[in-house]
């Protein structure tokens, strides 16, 4: 071949090449799935599928990943503080013709329907988040069957009866999240075999019985939630070999008792720590000073006693240490410290002082303060007026002795609460766009500002008047 001709077949190449596509269009069962699922869809006022048509490449629709032409991902997510970014409907069986899709994310919709065949079709899934929305009935045993998932979340659903024992067949799980649904019964002991988890979540359920002693098997478990569950008995001693990992653990709002383990003083990488609303009693475990890295911390509604241990932490966010029976007399020190916190929960914790004695190093970031119910006297003018993000303020059942009008009412302020003290003066018109509010019981007097508050939020005053209570004369 002469020279001319192989730059000609060089040249008709290169042509050919270039008018080639760049990626072909996807391929037609990922359109056809894909599709189908669209037409199960009946609101989707966002119009978060508009770029879902026929005849166009299915791997430029929105949500849609893929490699080498075929659908990999599917992901449609609605925005919780936007409440028109739903889309209603159920599930279409059909996406089973997606079969080298590996991830399903479809978060904060409102989708509806039992639980999803169509992942039992998909050889190639490894992730599913179908979390925030309304599907039903019962996980069927056959989940047993995926045991290909690396990943496994139904993450606020209506799923009810209890969690197929099945499930611990999934032994590749790093992640397995089935919180705020309808679970009920136990927990599954052959959980324990998925030993990869570093999530664990089953929070907001109607789960009940002891925990499983079970947790030795889980050395990379880095997040527990059991929370507000039904769950009875002791903490299980096993927990104690999550302690070099473990950065959540969370027990709150179930019917646990006994005393608070001091093998949770080993726990240094744990940042949160929530016991709250159990039957523990006792002390707090002195081992507590050695949790330097917890930033939120919540051991209220529980019987324990005294002494507090002294923590050493650089800063905590949260602590909330209510109705229990301490008696601190003052607010900790490595509280008053802490730079960056946002909630001060000590209600019914034996603190006696004067408000404007405290000063605490940061007052900025504060969302909550809760002092409710015990013995401090003065003014909390001085600690509310520098603070911007304040959300509620509660100091119920003390002696606190101000000015109610001078009091600065934040634009993020929604819940007030000073009852039962010697607060004076007017009720300031600023109250008026609070969510929650109650001055009863006080020295309060002069006409109310209208505000859609009953009367139990201002009776006990002085001489208030005007509606909701009698009228001013």
């Amino acid at each position: 071949m002469n020279m001319k001709k192989l730059s000609f077949l060089l040249l008709a190449i290169l042509t050919l090449r270039c008018l080639k596509p760049i990626s072909a269009a996807c391929h037609v069962d990922d359109e056809a799935g894909l599709l189908a699922f669209k037409s199960g869809i009946t609101a989707d006022p966002s119009n978060k599928l508009s770029s879902w048509k026929p005849g166009t490449d299915c791997c430029t629709w929105a949500g849609i990943n893929c490699l080498n032409n075929r659908v990999t991902s599917l992901s449609l997510g609605g925005q919780p503080d936007q409440p028109n970014t739903f889309l209603s409907g159920k599930i279409s069986p059909s996406l089973a013709k997606l079969k080298f899709l590996d991830g399903i994310y479809l978060q904060n919709l409102n989708l509806s329907g039992p639980f999803p065949d169509l992942l039992f079709g998909l050889p190639n899934l490894q992730y599913v988040y179908i979390e925030h929305n309304r599907l039903s009935g019962r996980i069927p045993d056959k989940i047993g069957n995926l045991t290909q998932l690396g990943a496994l979340s139904f993450y606020y659903n209506r799923f009810t009866g209890p969690i197929p024992s099945s499930i611990s067949k999934l032994t590749r799980l790093t992640q397995l999240n089935l919180g705020g649904n309808l679970f009920t019964g136990l927990i599954p002991y052959g959980i324990k075999n998925l030993k990869s988890l570093t999530l664990f979540n089953l929070e907001q359920n109607g789960l009940s019985g002891p925990i499983p002693d079970f947790f030795s098997s889980f050395s990379e478990l880095r997040i527990l939630r059991l929370s507000r569950n039904k769950f009875s008995g002791k903490i299980p001693a096993s927990i104690s070999a999550l302690a070099p990992k473990l950065a959540y653990l969370e027990l709150g709002h179930n019917a646990l008792t006994g005393q608070i383990p001091d093998f949770l003083g080993n726990f240094k990488a744990l940042d949160t720590l929530d016991l709250s609303y159990n039957g523990f009693s006792g002390i707090v475990p002195q081992r507590f000073v050695n949790l330097t890295k917890i930033f939120n911390l919540d051991l209220s509604h529980n019987y324990l006693t005294d002494p507090f241990p002294q923590l050493k932490v650089k800063g905590i966010e949260s602590l909330d240490l209510s109705y229990n029976s301490f008696h601190l007399n003052q607010i900790p020190k490595w509280v008053t410290s802490s730079p960056i916190i946002y909630s001060l929960k000590l209600a019914k914790c034996g603190i006696k002082l004067k408000l404007e004695d405290w000063k605490p190093a940061e007052t900025y970031f504060y969302d909550f303060i809760d002092l409710s119910e015990n013995e401090i006297t003065g003014s909390p003018i001085g600690l509310l007026n520098k603070t911007d993000f304040l959300v509620g303020f509660s100091a119920s059942g003390n002696k606190l002795k101000f000015n109610l009008e001078s009091l600065r009412i934040v634009k993020t302020l929604k819940q007030l609460d000073l009852s039962r003290n010697l607060v004076f003066g007017k009720v300031p018109s600023g109250v008026s766009g609070l969510d929650r509010l109650n001055v009863s019981h006080n020295h309060l007097c002069g006409p109310l500002p209208a505000t859609k508050f009953a009367a139990s939020a201002f009776l006990g005053n002085d001489c208030l008047c005007g509606a909701p209570l009698a009228p001013c004369k």
